[in-house]
């Protein structure tokens, strides 16, 4: 592990509740796609937060984060971003991280934030495996809440074998993507998940109950399915 003082370059609210904050280390350090850093408050006190950045970026770190008055664990650490402008960082931790041996498609499940995760992933697999097969499902209370859904749309017309799959729990009227929830999607669209590589951020029940479905009624391989969370399960 690494620790680096970071100077805050840049705070963007980008919802009413999510922070676009950008980072620039004062040394050199290396991740993996996936993985997360701490950010350090005090020497008993260290906090999770996903890298939305990519390992070829090595002059600076971005990091969605989501923060409110029903969150004050993450606002305490946006309070010192905005307030300090600069944070140290405990980096990197993390198993989850993409596997990039073999060509098996890739299907990437992220709830809010957890696009975050999803996103540094994505944009790293497309950068070594450009014919590789991808689907990301992003879920959300509201269309608003997908962030930054043009981004990935882009993508998805540069890269044909990219599919992106937006999912909100309240529609808006015109909304073309799916409504419910992510699992339910996912479920949907394929009757098996034998020959993929799955990755999921999300809250531990939402993460425990996709592993034991996908499992038992896709045929995934359990050793092919990849989140953080599972480790507190």
């Amino acid at each position: 592990m690494t620790i680096l003082n970071c100077k805050v370059t840049s705070v963007e609210a980008i919802t009413d509740t999510v922070y676009r904050v950008r980072l620039i280390p004062e040394a050199d350090f290396n991740f993996r796609a996936g993985q997360y850093l701490m950010v350090v408050m005090d020497e008993d006190d260290k906090r999770p937060f996903s890298l939305v950045s990519t390992p070829m970026e090595k002059d600076i770190i971005e990091l969605h984060i989501g923060a409110s008055e029903l969150n004050l664990y993450a606002m305490a650490v946006m309070e010192r971003i905005q307030q300090q402008r600069q944070i140290i960082v405990d980096i990197p931790h993390g198993d989850a991280w993409l596997r990039e041996e073999g060509d098996r498609p890739l299907v990437l499940i992220a709830g809010g934030t957890g696009f975050s995760y999803a996103r540094s992933i994505l944009l790293t697999a497309l950068s070594q495996q450009l014919d590789r097969d991808i689907a990301i499902y992003w879920g959300g209370r509201e269309l608003k809440h997908l962030y930054d859904l043009d981004e990935l749309n882009a993508l998805a017309v540069k890269h044909p074998n990219l599919q992106v799959i937006p999912v909100v729990e309240q529609p808006e009227e015109g909304f073309t993507g799916r409504n419910g929830t992510v699992l339910t999607a996912v479920m949907q669209d394929y009757t098996s998940l034998a020959g993929h590589d799955i990755y999921i951020a999300g809250s531990f029940e939402m993460a425990k109950i996709a592993r034991e479905r996908f499992c038992a009624e896709r045929g995934a391989q359990e050793a092919r399915i990849f989140c953080d969370a599972f480790a507190f399960i």
